[in-house]
């Protein structure tokens, strides 16, 4: 899974549903993209860590998942205290057991790298 220029990606089959998960490492941060079905840009956050707590925005809102996006870029941005971009594009809302197994397999990919 290392790559020597920090993009990482892979395919999740969860509950009948495919996710593409794509990672770009920076020296500063991350940009994750989640996407089920197609590669697409979706609804976007950013979180900045560099105090006691996450600052995040919405860049672009999403119409279900906006927890699942905070969620994600917050604990990313905590942990490695920088900057983390996530996108996702979702057909139809996540099931609870869904949107964390796919918390899981980020956290891996971002240990693992």
């Amino acid at each position: 899974m290392n790559s020597p220029n920090g993009f990482f990606q892979k395919l999740v089959n969860l509950e009948g549903r495919n996710f593409s998960l794509s990672i770009q490492k920076f020296d500063n941060g991350y940009f994750i993209s989640v996407s089920e079905g197609s590669n697409k840009i979706g609804s976007m956050v950013a979180s900045m860590a560099t105090g006691p707590t996450p600052i995040t925005t919405t860049i672009i809102p999403s119409r279900s998942e906006s927890l699942f996006l905070k969620l994600v870029a917050e604990r990313i941005s905590t942990r490695m205290r920088g900057i983390v971009l996530v996108s996702a594009f979702i057909q139809k809302e996540l099931e609870p057991n869904t949107a964390k197994d796919l918390m899981s397999e980020i956290m891996e990919m971002i240990e693992n790298e």
